[in-house]
């Protein structure tokens, strides 16, 4: 059986968590953790998957990331945080973080982000990828910019919206599960930071991105 680790204090929050998990990764095991040391502790048992707080008692936040990192090296680490200071969340992304997501994102995005940091890939917001490409915030769209916030997968899967086809299409002609593909899509959006999957590929058309 799959396991998902989730790391936070407060207890409202991982049950939220857990219930994300739940939908976005219906198989996993759950194991809770409420402080960077029984996170390292449980990590280093391996699990599939680990889901953290950044402000948790026992380290500061890129200490204790490091050390989840250091605990189960090659275990994607998805980040849900409230915090959003710049150089905390770049220096994390640095680290190789699988992804971040505000806790005030919608559950359907952070289901999103599950399925597709499950599924191999990155989930990270615009902002973080403005900042990893050396843009500001007020910077406008550029192909460079939107190619880093892109995966090559995302612009496949782009590239099939943008034909017509549906989630159960792209899935059969891409090899991947509907699930998969709803998450690359969810991912693609929110990077290009569009409403649907019609203003994606339009965003991505004006980029020169497909």
């Amino acid at each position: 059986m799959k396991t998902c680790l989730i790391c936070d204090d407060h207890a409202m929050m991982r049950e939220a968590l857990e219930g994300a998990v739940a939908i976005g990764w219906p198989d996993a095991k759950v194991v809770q953790a409420i402080d960077y040391p029984t996170a390292w502790s449980a990590a280093m048992d391996g699990p599939d998957l680990i889901i953290s707080d950044l402000a948790m008692p026992g380290a500061s936040p890129v200490e204790g990331i490091r050390r989840l990192l250091e605990a189960a090296p090659g275990t994607p680490i998805l980040v849900v945080t409230g915090n959003e200071d710049d150089a905390v969340l770049l220096a994390l992304f640095r680290l190789g973080i699988a992804g971040f997501a505000p806790k005030t994102s919608k559950s359907a995005i952070i289901e999103a982000a599950i399925r597709l940091v499950v599924a191999g890939g990155r989930y990270i917001p615009p902002r973080i990828a403005e900042l990893a490409a050396g843009a500001t915030p007020a910077a406008p769209a550029s192909p460079t910019i939107g190619a880093a916030r892109l995966t090559e997968r995302q612009l496949d899967v782009l590239k099939l919206i943008a034909l017509g086809q549906s989630n159960k299409e792209i899935a059969r002609d891409l090899d991947l599960s509907p699930a998969t593909i709803k998450a690359h899509t969810a991912a693609a959006i929110a990077a290009l930071g569009a409403a649907n999957r019609t203003e994606a590929v339009m965003r991505a058309r004006e980029m020169r991105l497909i």
